[in-house]
């Protein structure tokens, strides 16, 4: 037979294969218009609105009414239950049938009472499949609910993924009829599509690609759309372009299903727990159909909620659990953020999580899984190695905005030099689509080509769920040895990491934090968050010691283990990498205040229990009585410190004494009652005096510190080694107003040019004066204007015996991208700044020499920052910040960050000092009385109880 002799028009070939399975072009005639075959209406449908999300048996109690497709119901975060009656033709035995769906929500199909597929237009599901091949005896009328949350895939944003959720916005459903599927269709349309994707990606330079064109356009020639027939033949071309295998140094892709899901983000905590029942019984009806496949997962919590709420469902995953295809990865409660939760809060994500996952599954994970936060604590590998991981994956720093991270495989080294392997899939994506394209890059943006052969690739919808789909799984299999891609294998994280250990010689070391060039914002966003992340933190430390103490001297003590283990677990889950850094919807922020109110009144109680048994061992005497008051120390060192008391002063104490303060000294980690604990001989006490220049100077026989009219710090002078710590002709405590204008990610960023916008708060509203004239403690207040609706109320305290000076810190904020920072320019030159992170510190350059130091021009630390040169320097403390910068000799801490607060919010600050070893960790006094509320003291958060 004459052949026509293919031309050499790339574009009109490559463009014809496009249009022949175009979803836009020519439907009427190309193949795409033949993957449905005949349809029919439902015989029924009815739906109930509700406004809570309700369980299955309670929802198919209500009452339901006749809806037409295409009816609007809402608003966002309502659901709507559909009730479906359907009845399949006879006609169509032999065929694939579909129930077509869809809508403008995330929809769960719920069949003999229990969950069996979701359904999401974003997420490419939007049929469920009724029957594979409808044969005479299976059911041909069939009931059906459809619960339909009102909320898309990525929340109800008005107008911008990341805009605030549209309260008013309703939802409809688009479509609801029975359809025929045609499989053979879709085969033929995934073998065109890999083929149209090698064209364009191979390029015009690789033969491989060319192959693929004639191939495609061949088939093209082949295949009669009306005339399923024609099919096979086509297809034995694409099957016989395919089976062209790689040589033996190909690239190894480890293909795995996934399904990132945020336990909160645009969508409350509530949302996600239905994203996860919708998701993962999607995987595993993939499973049950696809033996082969691999799907990872993480999050301890997200288990722990379908186990809760979908049992039969968590059941089903236990077992694919152990047929070694669903795959628990991680081994921590949630995916925290990586630098802002403490040392100790690192450890219990790791604890939690992987007593759960050995618990339900029978196994610890082995690799540290953590896709999307915002950096990572040159601490984790040690915390890795300490709960039994040695592998590590993520891929976020590939968003690095100003420098490019210069590994994907690689052994991270921690501060103690505990070292992990960590990968980063070269794909830069834990979404992949198992398109061509994903293939490429895996190859094209491997870092380490020579040093590592093996990469990652995670496919399926994420972030707000969805996870794998049959399509993506066909595409997989298509190229798994194809020449022109790498190959590619269904695989596990074990497998992956086995294959890089095995082949790990060549490897190189990063030694220290991976910084994230972006999102340096979420160090200061949401100030309450941090603030309740920080005390509940304080506060949960402080009961475990009182706890230990009472029960080392109370054996009958009842340690109250599983009430910690609640609380820890919803801090925890506020530590998601959404929640902590603030880059969430304003539902998402109100649960988690009401969760750190929760820790905070069950964990006071809890704190009350343990000290009164601690007092029940002889250090109480009569209620009332001041040597019925006591204080408890929680930290590992011997304090003297002033602290207020809610009785009087203690008997025998000097005369000077002020009225409900003491001076006490503590031991470490122990009790002890003020009267012993309070000083017998004179102690240097704090004078404040009004100058005649109208500056006020608090003394202390330690620190000199001169406040200006406008309450910022003119001196500030070590006595013993006669040191200013204020750089000449400057000022401390200088508070700076910025402009907070980001490229894209709102409440995410701040950028570099935001350092050009600054402008000093300097309009006074009331000048210094004295608040405490001095004694034990001295104080001078004053109030600056921020703008014309926003102002900061000022506490500057000096006590006796105290090595720094403190600044209580209200602030009135009314003000949109604006960013509210406090400055220290400062007598001290180093190279390098010191910062507290978990269990360590870390050190960072104050200069801008290269591109990787002028990226860092906002970093996080914890509790302190610190300035030091030989034998000198200044350090600011806080009780609720993250988010520093020092550059050169200026300290810079960051208070406020973009959003309007309705309330006002309050700021205890503790900065700066010149002593900074011993004073940045909570103590814990306990007193006669029995106040509920938390109060701030010299040295951080402090609760008061009886004895």
């Amino acid at each position: 037979m004459y052949h026509q002799p293919v031309l050499k028009n790339r574009r009109t070939l490559l463009e014809r294969a496009e249009k022949f399975i175009s979803e836009i072009y020519f439907t009427d005639c190309n193949l795409r218009g033949r993957l449905y075959g005949d349809a029919c209406p439902l015989e029924s449908i009815s739906s109930s609105l509700s406004q809570q999300r309700i369980p299955f048996l309670e929802a198919v109690k209500q009452n339901f009414e006749p809806y037409q497709v295409g009816d609007t119901f809402g608003p966002t975060w309502w659901t709507c239950w559909f009730k479906v009656s359907l009845r399949i033709p006879d006609s169509w035995r032999g065929k694939q049938v579909h129930l077509s769906w869809e809508s403008d929500g995330e929809a769960m199909v719920w069949r003999d009472e229990q969950p069996v597929q979701g359904l999401t237009k974003e997420g490419e599901k939007t049929s469920y499949i009724l029957t594979e091949c409808l044969e005479d005896d299976e059911p041909h009328s069939i009931s059906l609910y459809v619960e339909l949350a009102c909320n898309s895939l990525f929340g109800a944003g008005q107008g911008s993924m990341i805009a605030a959720p549209d309260p008013d916005r309703k939802y409809s459903v688009q479509k609801a009829e029975l359809v025929v599927f045609k499989p053979e269709v879709r085969e033929l349309l995934t073998d065109l599509e890999m083929l149209v994707d090698m064209v364009k990606l191979l390029g015009e330079g690789e033969q491989r690609g060319y192959q693929a064109l004639f191939t495609a356009n061949e088939m093209v020639n082949l295949c009669e759309p009306t005339n399923p027939s024609s099919f096979p033949a086509a297809r034995s071309l694409a099957q016989k372009f395919f089976s062209q295998r790689n040589g033996e140094s190909q690239h190894t892709v480890h293909a795995m299903g996934h399904c990132h899901i945020d336990s909160a983000w645009l969508w409350p905590y509530e949302e996600t727990i239905r994203k996860c029942a919708r998701s993962w019984v999607t995987v595993i009806r993939l499973m049950e159909k696809n033996p082969h496949m691999v799907f990872t997962c993480s999050q301890a919590q997200q288990f722990d909620w379908v186990k809760s709420w979908y049992p039969g469902l968590f059941s089903q995953i236990q077992h694919f659990v152990k047929e070694g295809q669903f795959i628990p990865v991680g081994g921590t409660w949630v995916e925290m953020d990586g630098n802002l939760p403490s040392g100790e809060s690192m450890v219990r994500q790791f604890l939690e999580g992987q007593r759960f996952f050995k618990k339900e599954f029978g196994n610890y994970c082995k690799e540290f899984w953590l896709p999307d936060t915002f950096g990572y604590s040159a601490q984790l590998p040690q915390l890795m190695q300490g709960s039994g991981i040695t592998r590590f994956l993520t891929q976020k720093l590939s968003w690095n905005l100003v420098n490019t991270f210069p590994h994907n495989t690689f052994f991270w080294e921690g501060l103690d030099g505990s070292q992990v392997l960590t990968h980063f899939p070269p794909g830069n994506s834990y979404e992949m689509k198992g398109k061509v394209e994903d293939l490429v890059n895996t190859v094209k943006n491997n870092k380490d080509k020579g040093r590592a052969n093996h990469s990652a690739a995670l496919f399926g919808f994420g972030d707000g769920g969805g996870g794998p789909t049959q399509l993506m799984l066909d595409r997989l299999d298509r190229v798994q040895d194809t020449d022109g891609l790498p190959r590619v294998q269904m695989s596990s994280p074990d497998r992956l990491f086995s294959e890089l250990e095995a082949d790990s010689s060549l490897l190189c070391t990063w030694t220290g934090e991976l910084f994230l060039e972006l999102h340096n914002g979420t160090y200061t966003t949401q100030a309450q968050i941090k603030l309740g992340n920080r005390q509940c933190e304080t506060l949960l430390h402080d009961v475990e010691v009182a706890s230990s103490l009472a029960l080392c001297l109370d054996k009958t003590f009842q340690y109250p283990s599983e009430p910690l283990q609640i609380l820890w677990r919803q801090l925890l889950l506020n530590q998601f990498h959404d929640v902590i850094p603030g880059t969430c919807i304003e539902m998402v922020v109100e649960d988690a205040m009401r969760y750190y109110q929760d820790i905070r009144a069950v964990g006071t109680r809890l704190l009350h229990v343990s000290c009164r048994a601690l007092g029940s061992e002889g250090t109480t005497t009569q209620t009332g009585d001041s040597d019925s008051t006591a204080v408890l120390n929680t930290l590992p060192w011997e304090r003297t410190e002033v602290l207020p008391l809610t009785g009087g002063a203690p008997e025998g104490a000097p005369d000077h004494q002020q009225p409900c303060l003491a001076l006490v000294t503590v031991p470490s980690v122990g009790v002890v009652s003020v009267r012993d604990a309070t000083a017998t001989k004179p102690v240097p006490l704090v004078s404040v005096k009004v100058q005649a220049d109208g500056t006020v100077l608090l003394e202390n026989g330690i620190l000199h510190a001169v406040v200006n009219k406008d309450g910022c710090l003119a001196s500030l002078y070590l006595v013993e080694t006669n040191r200013e710590a204020i750089s000449h002709g400057c000022s401390g405590n200088q508070f700076v107003l910025f402009d907070d204008v980001p490229l894209y990610w709102d409440a995410w960023d701040v950028m570099d040019y935001h350092l050009q916008t600054r402008k000093p708060v300097v309009e006074v509203v009331s000048p210094v004066q004295i608040a405490s004239p001095g004694g034990l403690r001295g104080s001078v207040t004053f109030t600056i204007r921020i703008s014309d609706k926003s102002t900061i109320t000022q506490e500057i305290i000096l006590d006796a015996m105290c090595p720094y000076v403190k600044f209580n810190t209200q602030v009135e904020w009314f003000e949109s991208h604006k960013f509210l920072k406090v400055e220290f320019p400062v007598r001290v030159r180093s190279p390098n700044a010191t910062y507290e992170i978990q269990f360590g510190h870390l050190q960072r350059p104050t200069h801008r020499n290269t591109s990787w130091d002028w990226a860092r021009f906002e970093v996080w630390g914890h509790k302190w920052a610190d300035l030091s040169e030989h034998g000198f320097g200044v350090s600011l403390l806080n009780d609720s910040k993250y988010g520093y910068s020092v550059h050169q000799n200026t300290m810079t801490l960051s208070l406020l960050f973009f959003f309007f607060l309705k309330d006002c919010e309050l700021l205890s600050l503790l900065m700066p000092t010149l002593t900074w070893a011993v004073i940045s960790s909570p103590t814990l006094s306990c007193h006669t009385q029995e106040p509920s509320r938390k109060r701030q003291s010299s040295s951080g958060p402090t609760t008061s109880t009886t004895l």
